[in-house]
């Protein structure tokens, strides 16, 4: 049996003021392209579908065209969970229809599949709180999933149904993964763990995340997993969350993040990312391989040491989204950024960085012109420490705070 394992599409998700939208369509058809040129029985989407809880119109019908494409008709089931940044009732919303296509939707971890057959010969056997067991066209074996879609440490515990503040969460999880497992995932099938958590290999490191997906490990998040804690019965568990494609442990089985499948902060400047096809039947430890994505445009980091180097770099990266870091002897003007604005249409951030940045401003502090007003003074020093003037918005607003000062004296 192959399945594919991929996650945190995040569509919707802007970089600053860039869209996404059309890296996101393109990478979704070559994840489709893959699917089909790989032959895959099953895939698998391990949360943060979506990049808000209400994802803009354009994303939630991307989402549903990439799900009915990925199932080739209802003869491929797609498993797709709720992430963090999800919204489980929305997740779960379509799912009398999405049933009649081969997409199985789980939104909570007590969540429980109905069963349902279509004509491609495609079924659910049997499924309970957190559980779903498929036979798939083509395959005399049975797919059986574990399923624990996203929610925080006390919700895990109420879904689970143990409320006690003593008991640890990874313990009880453990527990109920250990009990379906028992029930369900006999030699005679192919199981897997599908689950977005925080998973790491006990007394290893951990992981640095992006500033954005932090949340999960702190107040309001869920306690991390031991891979010891997922059952022996299990032979590939896919995780989503982390958003660079790796592998956590190869026991009890191998325990992979897929990643996400484009970079979505400059944290994953040159990462390159990937989906994941597992190949295994019963009894044995499924073998995997990563397979490149190559959609959707890269982003880069680069530190110039003038002008002159950022705008050649910027003509040799255009394809590309850049946080640029400007190394120079003074301030930028509003003519760099221009020249810089001109060459590339991909700059999400400008950094300057002045060399003997003191000496320099006392220089110009020696040549402040104290006749001014305070308007001229103020639009000087935002010039100085912004490297441009400031806007029509920006000078109305020091007005109003100058008047309210003048009120209140």
């Amino acid at each position: 049996m192959k399945i594919l394992h991929t996650s945190d599409w995040h569509l919707g998700k802007r970089l600053e003021n860039f869209s996404r939208m059309e890296e996101q369509q393109a990478v979704l058809q070559e994840i489709c392209e893959i699917a089909d040129t790989e032959n895959v029985d099953a895939v698998l989407v391990a949360g943060d579908l979506f990049d808000t809880f209400n994802p803009p119109t354009e994303a939630v019908d991307l989402f549903y065209k990439a799900l009915k494409k990925l199932t080739k008709n209802g003869y491929r089931p797609v498993i797709a969970i709720a992430g963090n940044h999800d919204s489980p009732d929305r997740i779960e919303a379509p799912d009398p229809l999405a049933r009649e296509c081969g997409i199985i939707f789980a939104g909570y971890p007590n969540s429980i599949v109905p069963p349902f057959q279509l004509d491609s010969g495609l079924k659910v056997i049997q499924s309970s709180e957190g559980f779903v067991e498929i036979t798939i066209p083509g395959q005399n074996i049975p797919l059986r999933v574990l399923l624990t879609p996203y929610a925080n440490e006390f919700r895990l515990k109420t879904y689970l149904g143990n409320e006690n503040e003593e008991h640890e969460l990874r313990t009880l999880l453990q527990e109920n993964w250990e009990k379906l497992a028992a029930l369900y995932c006999d030699s005679n099938g192919v199981n897997v763990l599908l689950s977005h958590l925080f998973v790491v290999k006990k007394g290893d490191k951990q992981p640095e995340e992006p500033e954005d997906e932090k949340p999960i490990l702190h107040v309001g998040g869920a306690q991390a997993i031991y891979t010891e804690n997922i059952p022996k019965q299990i032979q590939y568990a896919a995780f989503g969350h982390l958003h660079r494609m790796h592998l956590v442990d190869t026991e009890p089985c191998p325990v992979y993040y897929s990643g996400s499948p484009l970079s979505y902060s400059f944290a994953e400047a040159n990462q390159k990312k990937q989906v994941i096809l597992i190949d295994t039947e019963p009894g044995e430890k499924a073998k995997v391989s990563q397979l490149e994505l190559t959609k959707g445009r890269k982003l880069l980091r680069f530190r110039a040491e003038g002008i002159d180097q950022a705008l050649e770099w910027l003509n040799e990266n255009q394809n590309s989204l850049v946080e640029l870091t400007m190394v120079t002897d003074t301030f930028l003007t509003a003519q760099d950024r221009k020249l810089l604005g001109n060459a590339h249409n991909g700059i999400v951030t400008i950094i300057p960085e002045v060399k003997n940045k003191t000496e320099l401003m006392e220089s110009k502090s020696k040549g402040i012109d104290m006749s001014k007003n305070m308007e001229e003074l103020f639009s000087d020093y935002f010039e100085h420490s912004k490297g441009q003037k400031p806007n029509q918005d920006i000078k109305n607003l020091f007005a109003e705070i100058l008047a309210v000062r003048d009120e209140q004296e």
